[in-house]
């Protein structure tokens, strides 16, 4: 009995040595960049990174990113001059681009439809909202004085749900929690994770802890006109404190949205207060060909491209006059 014991265990590990060295052979574990918060007190990711971003379990998304001394994914640094105008990009996750080739990311492409007469600054980093943005602005305020458009992304439903700015600091601590840090040396776990595979053992969890309690039943809940309006009012409100905050310069900066999934009396209020704001909702709308991802929403390189063409040719206009 215990040599048969024994051979299981040496069989089982293995296979799981196996195992190990095929995920790490064709890099089919999740990676990302390690987060930090900086001495301006900006969540960003540790400078001078390099990796590639797997998703999925026959790697749906793999894609090499590229963290720069100043701790965003970008194919360059960030050194605004006088010869060209300087564009500083700002967004989440969607303008972070971690789903595609840093080298082929929304920056890059403006910048070719340009011909190369812009330099476009790629602040993106996931969960960033309102609050992250115009902080950062404020924290890099030499550097940004030196860019001449700033065009900020704004998700109206998710980036305006508190009137104040401070860190994240869950996502950082998170990278020091026990099994965070074996799926960094165990790379087997990292995509047995990703792919879902280790889910169950989660949710039983949850029932072993939740035990004896009356469990919740989950009903979809229909939100009525009232609520949606004194949620709307609240972001409208958290926008305006936030601006009252950081200050905002009209005059060179403009927000990147789309208005079917913005309130329209927050797009009434940028009207009257003339805040100006690109719309591309309906030109993804119109598109021909899927915009978005397989496996999310985030936007595939066809969407990338569109959001660009709009960046670019808002420019176009305003070196005219």
């Amino acid at each position: 009995m215990k040599l048969l014991f024994g051979k299981i265990l040496l069989y089982t590990l293995l296979v799981f040595i196996c195992l190990e060295i095929i995920t790490r052979v064709f890099h089919l574990y999740q990676e990302s960049p390690t987060f930090i918060i900086n001495d301006k007190n900006v969540k960003t990711y540790l400078p001078n990174q390099e990796g590639y971003y797997a998703v999925g379990n026959r790697r749906m998304n793999f894609a090499e990113y590229h963290i720069n001394k100043t701790g965003f994914n970008s194919y360059s640094e960030f050194t605004p001059t006088k010869d060209k105008i300087d564009v500083a990009l700002i967004g989440d996750s969607y303008i972070e681009g971690l789903h595609q080739n840093y080298y082929n990311s929304i920056g890059e492409k403006i910048e070719k439809k340009l011909n190369d007469s812009v330099d476009v600054f790629e602040y993106g980093h996931s969960g960033y909202d309102f609050a992250d943005e115009l902080h950062l602005i404020s924290a890099y305020s030499e550097k940004f004085k030196l860019i001449d458009q700033i065009i900020i992304y704004l998700k109206f439903e998710n980036d305006l749900k508190r009137d104040f700015y401070k860190p994240d600091q869950y996502w950082i601590d998170s990278q020091y929690f026990t099994f965070s840090k074996i799926k960094k040396n165990v790379k087997l776990l990292s995509y047995m994770d990703g792919i879902g595979a280790l889910q169950p053992l989660r949710n039983l969890k949850s029932k072993i802890v939740s035990f004896g309690n009356n469990p919740e039943k989950h009903t979809e809940k229909v939100e009525n006109q009232d609520v949606v309006d004194n949620r709307n009012l609240q972001y409208l409100n958290n926008f305006k404190k936030l601006i009252n905050t950081y200050g905002f310069d009209k005059n060179k900066t403009v927000f990147l949205l789309d208005s079917r999934k913005t309130s329209k009396s927050f797009l009434d209020y940028c009207d009257s207060m003339a805040y100006k704001y690109l719309d591309f909702g309906k030109i993804l709308e119109n598109s021909k060909t899927p915009t978005t991802l397989i496996y999310d929403n985030h936007w595939n390189n066809h969407g990338r491209e569109i959001i660009a063409s709009v960046i670019a040719n808002y420019i176009k206009e305003k070196k005219k006059v």
